[in-house]
Order: structure tokens, then C-alpha cells, then sequence
């Protein structure tokens, strides 16, 4: 995508992303949208993009870190529970509770009894958010490996990146497999009727941005929203579906 067409795009969006704020504000309905996906994948750049000229107060983003030792004693979910959205609120999880299901599962942060109970315990918590009336949408972003070797190369070269690198991310390589396994039985265990996933093709970080919002749009009612601008590309954003591997929209 050329860089003008981009910009074009991304604004006329935007001005669609506050529209449909302005909705949620005046009814005070509460909207939550998970990003997961591969380490370099692009989660942090589609947030920004998405909350960008929306109002901070009425849109936060929540990128949890390391849990502490009250944690680990908590009930897993009861550390999310605390941020989920106010009425007339939209949140962002930059990586969520799912992080049992991917990080803790590959790296041996959590036994196989927890991820087992989580996996068990997610489709109940979930279907309490969306039956509380909750606007609740998850995304997992996908790129291959060689996409993901190129992007962490550059964070390391670049000063202004170099936070973005953890310990976690240095292993995203070597573990890639693994890695793997765990996403495709997340997807296969908590895809949902009524909260699936979908799946971002994002080795174009420009055109999985302008999709992922067009999707979201697509898929929620707001006044004066602009249908003609909504059409996203089924081969970038897709509901998870077995048939995902075989089109190549999820990387092996």
C-alpha cells in the first residue's frame, strides 16, 4: 500500500473510529478488544492506530506485565477483571488472559493443571462478558517467520525500538514451533460462536492495520456509518476456520 493511499484510508477511518466513540459514549456501552498474535506481529502499531484520535479518557489500552506474587495467589482471570471496561468506555488488551494459552504454556510460566483449568474456565468467563451486554471482539495477529526474524532484527538496531526486545521476544525464534502448537489449539479450544477469533495476515503492517479496523467497523452499528468504506479483505482478516491454514492465512 502506497504511503498517500494509506494515509487517506487510515484518516477516513478514523473519523469512522470516532463516530462510532461517540455512540458508545452517549449510549455507555462498553466495548473490549483483545490483540494477540506473534511477538513483532504489530499489536502495539494497530492499537495506536485504532485509539489514536479517539478521546483518552473514554479509550485506554492495558499491556499487564510481569504478575506479582498477589497475583499468582488470585484466581487467574481476577487480575482482568479489574480493567475491563466502565460504561461508555472502550478498552484495549494488548495481550490478555490468553497469555496462559501462549507465553506461559510454551515457556513453562503456569503447570499443566492451570492451563488446563484455564482452558476449561475461558469459554464461561467470556460468555459472562458478552451476555452483560459487552462489545467483545478478538484479534490474533499472524505473521511467518522469516517476517518475524526481519522485524526483531531491526528493534535490535534501532534505539528508538529497543524496548519493545524482552527476554520473551529473544526466544520467539527458537520456540517458533511450539509456539505454533499452542495458537492452533488456542484457536481450535476457545473460537466461540459467540466470541471467535479472528485472524490478521500481517506481514504488510499498513494493509493489516486498515483491515483490522475496516472489520471492526464493519462489525459494529454506530450513526452515520459509511458502509462504503468498510470493506475489508477476507484474505488479510478472516474468521478462524480450519480452511484459514489451507488458504496460507495463518503462518506454520
Amino acid at each position: 500500500m502506497r504511503k498517500k493511499e494509506y494515509k487517506k484510508e487510515l484518516y477516513d477511518l478514523q473519523v469512522e473510529l470516532v463516530k462510532f466513540q461517540k455512540e458508545i459514549i452517549k449510549k455507555g456501552l462498553r466495548v473490549c478488544v483483545i490483540f494477540e498474535g506473534r511477538d513483532a506481529a504489530g499489536k502495539d502499531g494497530t492499537i495506536k492506530r485504532f485509539r489514536e484520535h479517539l478521546s483518552p479518557r473514554e479509550a485506554r489500552v492495558v499491556a499487564l506485565g510481569k504478575p506479582d506474587s498477589d497475583d499468582l495467589r488470585s484466581w487467574y482471570f481476577q487480575r482482568y477483571v479489574p480493567y475491563l471496561p466502565k460504561k461508555g468506555e472502550i478498552l484495549f488488551f494488548n495481550r490478555s488472559w490468553y497469555n496462559r494459552a501462549g507465553v506461559e504454556r510454551v515457556m513453562g510460566f503456569c503447570t499443566k493443571r492451570e492451563y488446563n483449568e484455564f482452558m476449561e474456565e475461558v469459554e464461561s468467563f467470556e460468555k459472562l462478558l458478552v451476555h452483560s451486554g459487552m462489545i467483545f471482539i478478538k484479534y490474533y495477529l499472524d505473521i511467518d517467520k522469516d517476517e518475524q526474524k526481519k522485524r526483531l532484527e531491526a528493534r535490535k538496531k534501532d534505539p528508538l525500538k529497543q524496548w519493545k526486545l524482552s527476554p520473551i521476544d529473544l526466544q520467539a525464534q527458537k520456540f517458533w514451533d511450539d509456539y505454533s502448537k499452542a495458537r492452533d489449539k488456542m484457536f481450535e479450544k476457545t473460537s466461540f460462536t459467540f466470541a471467535p477469533w479472528f485472524v490478521v495476515h500481517s506481514n504488510d503492517k499498513k494493509v493489516a492495520r486498515i483491515n483490522t479496523i475496516k472489520h471492526f467497523l464493519s462489525s459494529v452499528d454506530y450513526k452515520g456509518k459509511k458502509d462504503s468504506l468498510l470493506e475489508f479483505d477476507e484474505n488479510i482478516v478472516c474468521k478462524f476456520d480450519p480452511i484459514c491454514y489451507k488458504e496460507g492465512m495463518i503462518a506454520k
